[in-house]
């Protein structure tokens, strides 16, 4: 199994796939991943006690890969709790390789099952309530489960 370290300027978040739940989701952040495409993005949204948005190459949520991938919605995990990555998206199926890190899940319950759920951070939880609007992404580096 793979996990991911996203570095930024405020700090490492690590996390941990939902590979079963939504492997093509999965897969298209990996990809993304190892070509670099995230390396010096910003999070260019951020709403404090809701999530912080990042992976437009444009910098202010209008771009993505150049390609749409379906959304994924029947796995077991999906709940918009506290350090979960979702597939951001404009309408059903428009998503990526723009995503979002949920802040608290009291804000967060709407989005269940309308957003792709596809990994939760399981350390750096912190550095989710330190990043800020214009934040980096330094890098994003994909590794094999210790």
């Amino acid at each position: 199994m793979k996990v991911a370290e996203i570095h930024t300027n405020k700090g490492v978040l690590k996390l941990k796939f939902f590979e079963k739940d939504a492997p093509k989701t999965v897969q298209n952040f990996i990809s993304l991943a190892e070509k670099g495409f995230y390396n010096g993005l910003i999070f260019h949204r951020v709403i404090p006690n809701f999530m912080i948005q990042g992976g437009c190459p444009n910098g202010i949520g209008n771009g993505g890969p150049g390609y749409k991938i379906d959304c994924e919605l029947t796995g077991d995990n999906q709940y918009h709790d506290r350090g979960v990555i979702s597939m951001a998206h404009a309408g059903r199926n428009t998503g990526g390789s723009q995503f979002f890190i949920c802040h608290t899940r009291d804000t967060t319950k709407h989005l269940d099952r309308n957003h792709t759920l596809f990994g939760k951070v399981y350390e750096g939880l912190d550095v989710i309530d330190a990043i800020r609007q214009g934040d980096v992404m330094n890098k994003v580096v994909i590794l094999d489960e210790a």
